[in-house]
């Protein structure tokens, strides 16, 4: 899969690849739970990726693998999970709006594991994308006050996974080629996600005979496929090809195509959650600008 070597046009398709994967999230668990969407997610996705590029593992070192089986459970294994969790509960919308936090975050670990040093200017994105959080997570509490607001850190964690990863990946596997890199991630978290998947009801045959159940595997699938693997690879590239913020940057876009989706489905956010959406992109700008200049 040939793609131009231009950091905007990653930046354009994998905010309309991800910013769909909350809507195939939210549909999947209509008829899986959150560790049957999260282990056929992982299993499926490692399939493609096998038929798409085991060659690339060829050649790599034990010191890659140390790194790729890290970055496998940062990047992949965690969130595939802290998703299907919380989603049950939070809008696909509000959840891709609090994964903005991403750039915040990479800001963040950059200053605390690699001696980045804050401007005043990414101490305010930093401030401001935390009170937008709030104000999301207030809202929410308005629209649906009888269901838990504690999700929120599920989506929370998943983003300081992605923001640990996004460095790891720059500074340690920077050597390893996109198809390598990703495959090699999905090897390593393919044991345990087998695991959950067998333990789980998933491969009852009275499970497999529902056809809600069936549908959601198709839309699992999708997203397997697309939001998964080839946006993997994508983002691997994307990694080597531009800097660690711009790269977490996808988030400012990605939030568009999620809220478009979630309109569609009829999902409703407050006022107070807007407010709140607006200051995150805030903060994720003020944040993100000093760094990228560097």
């Amino acid at each position: 899969m040939k793609i131009p070597e231009n950091k905007w046009l990653y930046l354009f398709l994998l905010s309309l690849i991800w910013g769909s994967s909350y809507i195939l999230i939210k549909r999947g668990l209509v008829g899986l739970s959150p560790i049957e969407l999260g282990s056929a997610r992982i299993v499926i996705s490692t399939l493609f990726l096998l038929i798409l590029g085991f060659k690339s593992l060829k050649g790599l070192s034990r010191y890659q693998w140390k790194w790729l089986i890290i970055t496998g459970f940062l990047g992949t294994f965690f969130p595939s999970f802290f998703f299907a969790f919380a989603q049950r509960y939070i809008d696909s919308s509000v959840a891709a709006i609090l994964n903005s936090l991403t750039p915040i975050f990479t800001v963040l670990v950059g200053i605390t594991l690699f001696a980045t040093r804050m401007l005043a200017r990414q101490f305010l994105g930093v401030l401001l994308g935390f009170i937008g959080s709030l104000g999301l997570v207030l809202g929410g509490a308005q629209i649906n006050s009888d269901q838990p607001v504690g999700h929120v850190f599920l989506i929370i964690s998943a983003s300081m996974c992605y923001a640990i990863n996004i460095h790891f990946l720059k500074h340690k596997l920077s050597e390893v080629s996109p198809m390598a890199m990703t495959l090699g991630n999905f090897i390593a978290i393919l044991p345990p996600a087998l695991i959950l998947l067998f333990i789980s009801d998933f491969f009852s045959l009275q499970n497999l005979q529902k056809s809600q159940v069936i549908k959601s595997l198709g839309f699992v699938a999708t997203l397997a496929f697309f939001g998964t693997a080839i946006a993997k690879v994508m983002f691997n590239r994307f990694v080597k090809i531009a800097s660690t913020v711009f790269v977490s940057s996808v988030t400012y876009t990605l939030p568009i195509v999620a809220l478009f989706w979630g309109t569609l489905d009829g999902e409703q956010m407050s006022a107070f959650q807007l407010i709140g959406a607006v200051v995150i992109l805030i903060g994720v700008s003020l944040a993100h600008k000093p760094t990228e200049r560097q």
